[in-house]
């Protein structure tokens, strides 16, 4: 079959099906935003957005909507371009709802059968809005604005034929209209790569090295801000330290704000949170290692005593999966994403997300008796292995997926 991914950063979640629904031999072609700079062995053409300043006063609550869908606008122009210049016709979209490129590929393609990856859909109460609030107001105005920024979501799927959500929280947050819209296939991990390895080791910057079996506390997002609980993990860590002098802290993620807003009057919320514990931190055994190329980040995984990983009630970090696989011990908030995949005293352990004392106590004790935890890095690892390993369940079924919308011999 002839099937287009659409993703303003492709490969994005398409990173392993694309290539694999070309080699099983079907004709695949990308597309994605011309300042995209990643590269696929896909072939791939880029279409040139110019976004317009959106006036909040002129737009009010539909100013998410308007950037969402001038995208949309440009996406289905180039698709246009592409059906009457060249003559194509997909068989098969799939594409990403979050940016608004699907919205009118059914106006341009009204035959195509089109899949949109439903990552999250916005809501005013009962998920990342106000969660935490002691960085954001929350009231009727942020509730509005939470659904507002819904509208392109919704449109998306009922223009579609059928989402995609990788975990079952994720599709939860769509209301129950669309829901049964919705099948639930995580993205994949690759227990093949991200496994356990008693000979890994990891060079620090100042020169010293790591190795696995060394009291070694982990912390990875792809930015460090309070959606992903930073502030938590950093308030908790000067006890964790001081009750542990031979503990290391090696803590990986950029100074950009990825979700949320950024702190007032600073760029970034690493050394806004880091400013309020530093006097009380041996810095020392405090690494920041800022992002870091993927082989680092799996050495990272394979060195940690204990991996702290939280969040808000939001999108699930792959790295979490990925720490599992690789034998580590989670310890992670007891929030909704965390809570369908690590089972309290069983294959991980789960804190309150704002309970600082507690995380500090819980790091504290993993540091301290790691055979005592053994039980729980067994059974990620197995977690992994039996519900997100990338090519022995999550890719096939994704194929088998998006194959049952083709043309049928």
């Amino acid at each position: 079959m002839k099937l287009l991914f659409l993703h303003q950063n492709f490969p994005g979640q398409f990173l392993h099906l694309a290539p694999e629904m070309a080699r099983r031999g079907h004709d695949v072609l990308a597309m994605t935003d011309a300042n995209n700079n990643r590269q696929s062995t896909v072939k791939t053409l880029r279409y040139k957005h110019a976004a317009a300043k959106v006036d909040p006063a002129q737009t009010r609550l539909g100013r998410n909507y308007t950037t969402m869908s001038d995208r949309g606008v440009t996406v289905a122009r180039a698709c246009a371009h592409l059906r009457d210049a060249e003559g194509y016709t997909p068989d098969v979209i799939f594409g990403h709802s979050g940016w608004g490129e699907t919205l009118f590929l059914k106006e341009i393609w009204p035959q195509a059968k089109l899949i949109v990856y439903a990552e999250f859909y916005y809501r005013g109460v009962g998920a990342d809005v106000g969660f935490d609030t002691e960085y954001t107001p929350y009231g009727l105005d942020q509730i509005l604005i939470a659904q507002g920024r819904a509208a392109h979501l919704g449109q998306a799927l009922i223009h579609a034929d059928a989402g995609l959500a990788p975990t079952a929280w994720q599709a939860s947050t769509y209301p129950d209209a669309l829901r049964p819209m919705i099948r639930v296939i995580h993205d994949g991990v690759d227990c093949d790569v991200m496994q356990p390895n008693p000979q890994a080791s990891l060079t620090l910057p100042d020169g010293r090295t790591l190795r696995a079996g060394d009291e070694v506390l982990t912390f990875v997002n792809r930015n460090l801000e309070p959606y992903r609980g930073y502030h938590t993990f950093m308030r908790a860590l000067p006890d964790v330290l001081h009750a542990r002098p031979n503990a290391h802290a090696v803590i990986v993620g950029g100074d950009e704000v990825s979700y949320g807003s950024p702190p007032k009057g600073a760029k970034g919320w690493k050394d806004q949170i880091l400013s309020e514990v530093q006097d009380r931190l041996p810095m020392d055994r405090v690494h920041f290692m800022g992002k870091v190329p993927y082989g680092t980040f799996v050495s990272i995984m394979q060195i940690s005593r204990a991996h702290a990983y939280l969040t808000y009630p939001f999108v699930l970090s792959w790295s979490m999966l990925e720490a599992m696989a690789a034998g580590c011990l989670v310890v992670g908030s007891n929030t909704a994403p965390v809570a369908e995949v690590v089972r309290h005293g069983e294959n991980g352990l789960l804190v309150d997300f704002f309970d600082v004392q507690a995380w500090a106590d819980t790091l504290t004790d993993t540091l301290a008796n790691p055979q005592r935890y053994d039980p729980l890095r067994t059974a990620a690892r197995q977690m992994a292995l039996t519900h997100y390993d990338l090519r022995g369940m999550c890719l096939p079924r994704m194929v088998d997926f998006v194959e049952s919308f083709g043309p049928q011999t």
